[in-house]
């Protein structure tokens, strides 16, 4: 499935390209203001930091919110306390956009991460385009020299990327790229099983001075309490948000992360 979704995500990007070719793209990015300090944003604190994520769907868990409005969404999620907003912008699963992105970005003052399935250079230039402060690199679907050479592109363009593993191995070549933000997602992307204490055994391997966010199976405060006390510097949370009230479930979920 992960394939599926890499391949998708990239036909998706070849089609923009070819309307707005590589030299434009780049130029757009280069004329952004510089990217938001993300680590500042994420750095290890006394309560547990929110990723709140502008999400539609899931290939896991089908239509969850309709979000017409992703800016109003991202100005409750930054009302509600969240750290950093993250956009899905895969369209065929996920039904997001681009310009979700764009108008999040212009919306409020938080960085923003751009969550794709993003395997060439011409997506994290078109990340930075649209203003993503972070950038999703899923090291499963990367073979290890372009996960550097993505990893080096999106920070010489200003932006954090968010390195996303998913066992011992994976945080291994996260870590062997430098890479400073390091995410250990419970969700298997391959069968979509989820394991909400593989970030506990995990943790370990991740190394100091990187800050470790837990990603998928945050539902009830009880989920961000585990997550804590078992390392976590920050949460990514979708699901619980679009489909409660947002700023209430970002004040439960803070306050069992304190």
């Amino acid at each position: 499935m992960l394939a599926d979704l890499t391949a998708g995500a990239v036909e998706d990007a070849d089609a923009r390209a070819s309307e707005q070719p590589l030299a434009a793209v780049e130029a757009a990015a280069l004329a952004q203001p510089p990217a938001l300090a993300a680590l500042a944003a994420l750095a290890p604190a006394d309560r547990v930091r929110i990723i709140a994520e502008v999400k539609r769907a899931s290939p896991s868990r089908g239509d969850l919110a309709a979000i017409p409005d992703p800016a109003h969404q991202a100005r409750l999620y930054e009302q509600g306390g969240a750290a950093v907003i993250s956009v899905l912008t895969e369209g065929r699963r996920f039904k997001g956009s681009l310009s979700d992105l764009v108008a999040v970005k212009a919306a409020v003052g938080l960085p923003v991460l751009r969550k794709d399935f993003i395997a060439n250079e011409y997506q994290v230039f078109e990340a930075r385009a649209a203003g993503a402060d972070l950038v999703l690199l899923i090291v499963a679907a990367l073979e290890q020299d372009v996960l550097e050479r993505l990893h080096s592109l999106a920070l010489d363009l200003g932006m954090t990327p968010l390195v996303e593993a998913h066992s011992a191995e994976e945080i291994d070549r996260a870590a062997a790229v430098g890479a400073r933000v390091i995410g250990v997602n419970a969700r298997d992307l391959s069968t979509f099983d989820l394991d909400r204490d593989l970030f506990g055994r995990l943790v370990e391997r991740i190394p100091a001075g990187t800050v470790k966010i837990a990603e998928s199976a945050v539902l009830v405060p009880a989920d961000v309490t585990h997550y804590r006390a078992s390392g976590a510097d920050a949460v990514l949370v979708g699901e619980a948000l679009v489909t409660n009230d947002p700023i209430a479930t970002l004040s439960a979920f803070l306050e069992a992360g304190s």
